[in-house]
């Protein structure tokens, strides 16, 4: 068997003195932790706007501790100015009776406002107080009862009705004393 390299020739190679190889072995493990700092600093350099990042910072910390309700007190007799019922429409019932939205009849559409019309005065306030369907109690306004009726009164005649304008309520009596 033939052998193609000479046993007698000596092995050439990159390192040739003990000193390049101290050189070789530290590099070896200097030049990975280099790198590994250096792309740490760069993954760690961004902004960091995660879930739950700010959760000790003080406009979080008063979020948390503000109250659950509040109570507002209000005159029993109600607002000073009654409020016209085209007012009270465009402020709370337009947003769903002017597109239609979830049901609602649109303003002056005789037919859709024909059943209900039929129901009578009463029975369209008692809906609009307690709320039906997608409306909430009130319309989810801010209202007085005799403004809400004010405009149930509006927005039905609107509808082909012929209702009377309701009457104020009486103004409460002076407490004794």
């Amino acid at each position: 068997m033939s052998d193609s390299h000479d046993s007698d020739t000596p092995h050439e190679g990159p390192i040739k003195t003990p000193k390049q190889l101290i050189w070789a072995v530290l590099a070896s493990f200097v030049v990975p932790i280099v790198a590994i700092m250096l792309i740490a600093n760069y993954v760690d350099s961004g902004s960091k706007a995660g879930a739950g990042s700010d959760g000790q910072g003080a406009e979080a910390v008063a979020r948390r501790l503000q109250p659950v309700g509040t109570i507002e007190i209000r005159d029993a007799a109600g607002p000073a100015v009654l409020r016209a019922a085209t007012e009270v429409y465009k402020a709370q019932c337009a947003a769903c009776h002017d597109s239609g939205a979830a049901g609602a009849p649109k303003l002056a559409d005789a037919a859709a406002w024909a059943p209900r019309v039929k129901t009578g005065f009463d029975a369209l306030l008692t809906a609009v107080l307690k709320g039906k369907g997608a409306m909430a109690a009130q319309g989810g306004g801010e209202f007085s009862d005799f403004e809400l009726a004010r405009t149930v009164v509006y927005m039905a005649n609107q509808g082909g009705a012929k209702f009377d304008e309701p009457k104020a309520p009486a103004a409460p009596a002076s407490a004794p004393k």
